[in-house]
């Protein structure tokens, strides 16, 4: 469909179905949040219904920059497919490519030598600690402070310069391969990410210092968008969301892969579920990274970083596979099923910020419209993600 009737035909769509609550007292407004907001990061259009300054009702309107992902995992070959993980998730970017190989490999019975598996383990927490510090500086950017996404971006490039030399990219990183990664690490990664983590522990406490305990953010965070477990349940929420309101549900630990269950690390959780308990549980997460980096990269063994027992051509066996990770923002599920030839017969993709994000619209009604960007702010939505 052209994308000028595409839009008509959802504008027509909400103006006929998304009109003012007859039984609302007094005037209401009905008000578009995005698509090009800057609360929404990204082309994420939410429709709310306004009385004066509090939402009645509000509904987020998805496919603005959906790209057929899952459809071109059935014309694409296993192989070919590579690539478009990274431009699935481009801020945990890691995290989904683990996902799709690891997937193939559980499909396929490949063994990934140990090497390997740490060295995944490392670069993936890395890319963790990325993907949490560019949310911490927007959102405290969304709630009007301007000088911490400055410090973020600060460290963030300090990790995708480490990235960049083993992956040779900084942002869409396609660096895991089936049986392995693409390249090994040297001594200078080692080094490098060594001195990053030193450099890391004295910054958090300037966080800490500079964002956490302020007044004003704690204002806009504290009891706001309560998120009640049984909520968390209906939606299918995962990740900080879910964490931050007290279940202590990490992939890595209940449904472990790699050499997670050889590592030592917490599960950060809150108390309250409010936009407060998740920005503390995404804090602690980048400390608990932390943690596992240093102990990934103390176990690192020697050998090879990729498996020398590869198949020719990357053809499985008629099958079905699933194999989940644990992503920045929540469970990354990857489903495939093998007719016996190269390419997929189908593919889903399980996106954590699909399922958070329609939280939004129950936590939201009730609230005042500030309210709502940080509610939003909170859930750390990656819009392609959504729009798979």
């Amino acid at each position: 469909m052209p994308h000028d009737a595409m839009s008509k035909l959802v504008g027509d769509y909400y103006t006929t179905h998304f009109t003012p609550d007859p039984t609302s007292e007094g005037d209401t407004l009905i008000l578009n949040l995005g698509p090009q907001h800057p609360s929404t990061h990204g082309v994420l259009r939410v429709v709310v219904e306004m009385d004066g300054e509090y939402i009645r009702r509000s509904e987020p309107v998805l496919g603005y920059i959906h790209r057929m992902h899952e459809k071109m995992g059935e014309v694409k070959t296993y192989l070919q497919y590579l690539p478009n993980m990274g431009r699935v998730d481009y801020l945990h970017a890691l995290a989904w490519n683990w996902a799709y190989v690891g997937a193939v490999e559980k499909l396929m019975g490949i063994k990934v030598p140990p090497r390997a598996e740490y060295i995944r383990t490392i670069t993936c927490e890395l890319n963790r600690i990325s993907s949490h510090l560019l949310w911490w500086g927007a959102y405290i950017l969304d709630l009007g402070g301007i000088t911490p996404i400055f410090y973020a971006f600060a460290d963030r490039e300090r990790i995708m310069d480490i990235l960049q030399r083993v992956t040779g990219a900084r942002l869409t990183y396609c660096y895991y391969r089936f049986g392995g990664v693409s390249a090994d690490i040297d001594d200078d990664f080692i080094k490098e990410t060594r001195e990053f983590l030193q450099h890391f522990k004295t910054r958090l406490p300037i966080y800490h210092g500079l964002v956490t305990g302020n007044v004003i953010l704690r204002g806009r965070c504290e009891d706001i968008g309560v998120l009640p477990v049984e909520m968390c349940r209906r939606y299918g929420a995962t990740g900080p969301v879910l964490r931050g309101s007290g279940v202590a549900y990490d992939t890595r630990r209940f449904e472990p892969y790699s050499v997670y269950d050889q590592l030592e690390f917490d599960v950060p959780v809150g108390k309250n579920g409010d936009a407060m308990d998740r920005y503390d549980v995404r804090m602690a997460e980048m400390v608990q990274s932390v943690r596992i980096i240093e102990q990934a990269l103390d176990a690192l063994p020697a050998g090879p970083h990729v498996s020398p027992d590869l198949p020719e051509r990357f053809i499985p066996e008629k099958g079905e596979v699933y194999f989940a990770v644990e992503g920045a923002r929540g469970k990354i599920g990857v489903y495939i099923l093998s007719d016996g030839t190269a390419k997929p017969y189908r593919l889903k993709l399980r996106s954590p910020s699909f399922s958070n994000l329609h939280v939004f619209a129950e936590l939201a009604q009730g609230t005042l419209l500030a309210d709502a960007i940080s509610i939003m702010g909170s859930l750390d939505l990656v819009i392609p993600e959504i729009d798979r």
